[in-house]
């Protein structure tokens, strides 16, 4: 599933970081957790990547907030009402981390991203287009 949602990275790297956070709960300094929803016959449907930042556009900057770092339902299992009940789960956990905000982000050009949050109380905060150029 997270080759479905994160195409450009390499099985290897897929493996390495789900390791490290499953070993760990913890993403570089801070806890992070996965969160995976099942079918009645044990087959995965979706799941969610949460851990804690820092910091994140639009939150308080003197409290860490959840952060979505991942979500995803298989197009099969979509509109069941099981993304839903990631996020609930996933802002459960950042409540017990502490955490009185939640925080996400996604592609500019992601409507249907863009509605998925919207319907479960995300508000959009900012918009922005990133540059690089190599020197």
């Amino acid at each position: 599933m997270r080759a479905l949602l994160w195409p450009e990275a390499s099985t290897e790297e897929h493996l390495k970081d789900i390791e490290s956070v499953l070993r760990f709960r913890m993403c570089g300094t801070l806890p992070m957790t996965i969160l995976v929803s099942v079918d009645e016959g044990g087959a995965l449907t979706g799941f969610i990547e949460v851990g804690l930042r820092s910091h994140a556009d639009g939150c308080d900057p003197a409290r860490p907030v959840g952060f979505v770092e991942g979500w995803f339902v298989h197009q099969a299992s979509r509109k069941q009402g099981i993304g839903s009940a990631l996020m609930r789960s996933a802002e459960s956990w950042a409540r017990k981390q502490g955490c009185q905000e939640m925080a996400s982000d996604t592609w500019i050009d992601d409507e249907t991203s863009l509605r998925s949050h919207q319907a479960l109380g995300f508000e959009v905060v900012d918009r922005c287009v990133h540059f690089r150029k190599p020197l």
